[in-house]
């Protein structure tokens, strides 16, 4: 009778640790949501969620009609608040936008002086039918050089100049890739840093924004960002005559007022683009009275000339009307550590939220929740797996005695 008594003893207690691990289980699972996927989509849930969105306050105008981008958003450069948006995280082919994120990733590693001399295998690899700025092996050029290179011309030459320099192509991909998980960018995946159509390479509105965030927080990259005509050095020209240097002008015309486009009051950049793939894209940032706004465009529908620039004006023109007018409905993630735009006084009072959505941690970070559980439910497991075989001693049970 005392081994049954013991026996059963036993039992109750592996039944309690079993139902300890239960529900400790179920506590230290990370959140998941009805289908599965993460509780929370960066940038907050509401723009996980496809179509517009906007929560106007009392005062605020009406969004602008005829905006036909197939995604688009606009944001507050120094607080991360997404004013409204549009398939914020849908995911297309972002053309030469995707070069802020080449930015952001490499301009920190060289010095605007350093001067460089291409070789041939600087120049392998560049895509057919890439826009260039003229940058010929054997002639010596700065790290700024190739930078204005980059910005103005949007030149694939410079970018995969600089991709070499920095170790290579491959290795400036991976990097730029973890710098985008790195700023909860969890939309963009790259194949080449200089946004040439390849298959598979993407990313969204919402990422693009926080792209140009993270560069303006960045003085070079501003003034980069900023310049509409420089003199690229020259080389020898189809009839072998060196030329020393020639002009470039910025190809965003909202910059430059180029092709019929007004220029846009107070514009700071960033960056525009263009494949047959992607359609127009452009990443604008512009200050009136001490606010920044970020405003991405892709690819317009409308099929009006230059509608990328047109579209990108409206929504700028209604956020500085709506900026104190509206809440937020989500937030850019990895606020830049500095912002540095020269000239631009402090910011505005931050609208204010009736729904605040805080930004969730990247999903990379999701990991650290896993741990925890696996853990917590792998200790018990050892627990219960002790009592179990406390339990055969006890009884005597077992098939090999």
């Amino acid at each position: 009778m005392s081994n049954r008594r013991a026996a059963a003893r036993v039992r109750r207690r592996v039944a309690a640790v079993f139902g300890a691990a239960c529900c400790l289980g179920v506590l230290a699972a990370p959140a998941q949501a009805a289908d599965g996927g993460p509780a929370a989509q960066a940038g907050g849930a509401l723009l996980a969620e496809p179509g517009v969105h906007v929560d106007r306050e009392d005062g605020a105008p009406e969004l602008p009609s005829g905006i036909s981008a197939l995604s688009w958003t606009v944001s507050d450069a120094r607080t991360g608040q997404v004013l409204a948006a549009k398939n914020a995280h849908r995911r297309l082919p972002p053309a030469s936008t995707l070069k802020t994120l080449f930015a952001v990733t490499v301009l920190p590693r060289f010095p605007a002086d350093q001067a460089h001399t291409v070789t041939d295998h600087d120049l392998t690899g560049i895509g057919a039918g890439s826009s260039m700025v003229g940058v010929q092996a054997g002639q010596t050029y700065t790290v700024a050089d190739l930078w204005r290179g980059v910005f103005l011309a949007s030149g694939n030459d410079a970018v995969h100049v600089l991709a070499h320099m920095n170790g290579s192509v491959s290795q400036t991909v991976a990097q730029m890739q973890a710098k985008a998980r790195m700023l909860g960018a969890d939309d963009t995946h790259v194949v080449s840093p200089d946004g040439y159509d390849n298959p598979g390479q993407v990313s969204s509105a919402y990422d693009l924004a926080l792209f140009a965030r993270a560069g303006l927080g960045n003085r070079d990259f501003a003034a980069y960002a900023s310049t509409a005509s420089a003199q690229f050095p020259g080389g020898y020209d189809a009839h072998g005559v060196f030329v020393k240097s020639f002009g470039i002008q910025n190809t965003n015309r909202l910059l430059t007022g180029a092709g019929g486009v007004h220029p846009y009051e107070g514009l700071i950049g960033v960056k525009n683009g263009y494949t047959s793939n992607a359609g127009n894209t452009l990443v604008a940032a512009a200050t009136r009275q001490g606010r920044t706004l970020i405003v991405t465009v892709m690819n317009p529908q409308s099929g009006v000339p230059q509608a990328v620039y047109t579209e990108a004006g409206k929504l700028l023109d209604w956020g500085f009307a709506a900026a104190g007018h509206t809440a937020s409905v989500g937030t850019l993630n990895a606020a830049p550590t500095a912002y540095h735009l020269a000239g631009v006084p402090a910011q505005a009072p931050v609208p204010a939220q009736r729904h605040p959505r805080p930004a969730p941690a990247p999903a990379a970070h999701s990991s650290n929740a896993s741990a925890r559980a696996w853990y917590v439910g792998g200790g018990l497991a050892v627990l219960a797996a002790g009592s179990v075989l406390l339990l055969r001693r006890r009884t005597g049970g077992g098939r090999n005695r």
